[in-house]
Formats: structure tokens, C-alpha cells, sequence
């Protein structure tokens, strides 16, 4: 006799969400993906994918598909304050990557990649979203916010560092954001600067610019980054606010910024936010659990957000097609990625943040080892990469 499919809601589209979606797929789940965004998100900024993380691409048959969108970017170019140029480096020796296996993909194509991969296959609720979620022992009653209702066995938060899901269940997002002391706005902008499969940045104390061409676009994505003792609260739901502290605290500054900010005003893509981190206790609660960024942000400034995403979503995979008790495989899943994702957070603590410095003194010193770059042999690949073991996913029955 068929033992019934057990079912899942996955609340999110973008990375970890599809990624779980095939491998539950793969084992026997019947899955459901919610969305609330009416179609599959496009754009973002340029995205890495590395180590561990490219061992799951390679098991799902997508890595050709990723080299193939590689960005394939050229150099790294340092500007100092008043716009000189201060040094070009190959981008692996700033990201401590490995250049000739990583991928970096902009973040639609990833996500478009692995929404083929799955579309044929899962159910995708595209332009709704949890409401609300009722655990009993049969399983998770979801109200959703279009007034439909299901039940399903076991319900995933896939949604992003502001996940709902992790709010439903678990408070605010106050209890488990951990600050790191930046914000950034990110857009696009006319490439009218000639730039090329290449990364500017400008850099003043406490302030950083850069212009990202992927490929020969006539499209720069535009990154302005700033240290911000207190996170601006009022200005995150507020997007004139962000505009104008922005514009604000660039204010006087140096080489192409003001043409930025002034992009950055006519931008009808701004992304703002602060650079935190999500660090929790646990990551699931009853038949609920939490992938990706949802449970385990490590922040733009670790450049491991998709890779740790793409890991996660294969071990809670297996993890529940390993065991059919939720409450041992959700277990397993946190006993054997925790170590794995507090790796990878702690590469703030461990320099990483030094591109962005806040004080004179400690740019000059991020300079001098820039310049020490240019001499010295590629930098290894660092371990958080590649610290986690992934073991085989039994085959689908």
C-alpha cells in the first residue's frame, strides 16, 4: 500500500524556497510554494555562489546553467575619496573566493533558474501569502491573506530576512536581528561611465560608492553604503526618507557619488535596508521550520547569503526524507548546519566588514593590504566556504 505523500507549504520564491521545493520534490513530498510577490521576482544585485553551495548546484544539474550566466567580472578597482584610482585587483582576491570554480549570477537569473527546474512539478501560489498558522498533531492549518485555507502537514519559511513566517511564529524580528551597523540603498543607473565587467568603488570614512557593470549593459547597478551608529527605523517603511538621509549623509562627497544620488532619487528600483544578521536560539517550532535567510541571515557583507541558502534547503531535504518524525529531522537539520551557518556569520567579525571602514585610520590600513594584494599569490578560499559535508539524498522512490 502507498504510504500518502506527506505535504508541504513553502512560503517563498527566491532561493532557499525553490531549492527546497526540488529536493522534497525529488524525495516524495507534494509541495506547494507561496509567494507573495504576483510573479517571479527579476533583477537584484549580482549574487556569489560558492564552495559548499556549488556542490549543491552540481547534484541538481544546474551548475552548467550557472557558469554560463557567470558575470565573469575582470577587476576590482579602489578609488580613494577624491576619485583617484588606488588599486585594480582580480575580484576572488577581495571576495576570498576560488575564481575558478565559484559563479557569481545575477540573483533573477539564480532565482529563474531554479524556478524551471521546479515549475512543472510544484504548485506556486504566486501574489498571496500566510496569514495566519494553527498547529494541531493532524497538521498546520494555513489561513492565507487572499482568504483561501489549507492544511498541510509541515510548513517551511523560505521569506527572507523580514520573514513573516518566522514573525508568526516566533515574535518580532527585533528579538533576532542582530544589527551590523551599516544601511545601504541599491538601484540601477544609466552606464554612461564606459565600465565594463567590472566593480568601482569610492571610499571615504565611514561612506562607500560603488558601480557594478555586469557585462557590457548599458545598465550600472549602483550601491551606496554607509555606517550608521543606530539602525534609522523610521526610514526603512519609508522610502522619500531613505532618499533623502541618503542624500544626506552623502552630501559634499567625492567622484561620480552626487551623480549617483541623483540616479538614486529617479530610481524607480531602490532597495534599502540595513547590512544584519538573523541569529536564533532554534529554527523550528511544532511542524514549522526556517531555511535561508529567514533563519540564518549572514548579511551582504559575508557574500555568503545564496550559498548558505542553497546548503540549508539541501540539508533540511534530507533531513526529512531521512526521517519521517518532523520533529527528529528538524532537529538534525539545526545539529548539522548551525555550526555551518555561525561560520559563515561570524566572517563579519573576522574582517570582512573591513572593505566599508568607518574611521580614516582603519581605511588607510584597509588600503595598505589592498596594495599587498597586488603582489601577493591568490588568497585560499576561506573555510566557512566549504565547511560543511554534505551527505547523499536518497533517491526518490
Amino acid at each position: 500500500m502507498d504510504v500518502m505523500k506527506r505535504t508541504v507549504l513553502i512560503s517563498g520564491a527566491s532561493i532557499s524556497g525553490p531549492a527546497l521545493a526540488y529536493w522534497l520534490h525529488r524525495s516524495g513530498f507534494a509541495v506547494t510554494v507561496v509567494e507573495k510577490a504576483g510573479a517571479l521576482r527579476g533583477g537584484g544585485y549580482p549574487i556569489d555562489v560558492r564552495g559548499t553551495a556549488i556542490e549543491v548546484a552540481r547534484r541538481m544539474g544546474i551548475l552548467p546553467q550557472l557558469q554560463e550566466a557567470h558575470i565573469d567580472s575582470r577587476r576590482c578597482t579602489f578609488l580613494n575619496a577624491d576619485g583617484s584610482r588606488l588599486v585594480s585587483v582580480p575580484p576572488s582576491a577581495v571576495s576570498g573566493g576560488t575564481e575558478e570554480q565559484d559563479v557569481e549570477v545575477r540573483r533573477g537569473d539564480l532565482a529563474a533558474i531554479l524556478y524551471a527546474l521546479v515549475r512543472d512539478d510544484v504548485e506556486f501560489m504566486f501574489g498571496d501569502s500566510i496569514d495566519t498558522l494553527d498547529q494541531s498533531e493532524r497538521g498546520v492549518d494555513v489561513a492565507f491573506r487572499s482568504g483561501r485555507r489549507r492544511t498541510f502537514d509541515l510548513v517551511i519559511g523560505a521569506d527572507g530576512m523580514h520573514s513573516h513566517t518566522r514573525e508568526v511564529l516566533f515574535g518580532p524580528e527585533e528579538r533576532f536581528h542582530r544589527y551590523l551597523g551599516y544601511c545601504f540603498a541599491i538601484f540601477t543607473m544609466p552606464n554612461t561611465f564606459g565600465l565594463s565587467h567590472e566593480l568601482t568603488l569610492w571610499n571615504a570614512p565611514g561612506k562607500a560608492a560603488a558601480l557594478y557593470a555586469v557585462g557590457d549593459n548599458d545598465e550600472l547597478h549602483a550601491f551606496l553604503n554607509f555606517h550608521q551608529p543606530d539602525p534609522p527605523f523610521d526610514a526603512l517603511r519609508n522610502p522619500d526618507a531613505q532618499r533623502d538621509l541618503v542624500a544626506t549623509v552623502f552630501a559634499g562627497a567625492g567622484w561620480e557619488v552626487p551623480a549617483m544620488v541623483n540616479a538614486m532619487r529617479e530610481a524607480d528600483d531602490l532597495f534599502f535596508d540595513t547590512a544584519g544578521q538573523i541569529r536564533m536560539p532554534r529554527w523550528s517550532s511544532g511542524r514549522v521550520a526556517l531555511v535561508g535567510d529567514a533563519a540564518y541571515a549572514p548579511s551582504f557583507l559575508t557574500g555568503q547569503g545564496s550559498s548558505l541558502a542553497l546548503a540549508g534547503a539541501y540539508m533540511l531535504a534530507h533531513a526529512l526524507a531521512t526521517d519521517r518524525d518532523h520533529t527528529a529531522a528538524f532537529a538534525a537539520y539545526e545539529r548539522d548546519v548551525r555550526e555551518f551557518a555561525d561560520m559563515n556569520q561570524a566572517l563579519v567579525d573576522n574582517g570582512a566588514a573591513t572593505l566599508f571602514p568607518t574611521t580614516a585610520q582603519a581605511l588607510e590600513q584597509r588600503d595598505t593590504m589592498l596594495r599587498a594584494l597586488v603582489t601577493m599569490p591568490s588568497t585560499p578560499p576561506r573555510p566557512a566556504h566549504s565547511a560543511l559535508t554534505l551527505p547523499d539524498l536518497a533517491p526518490p522512490p
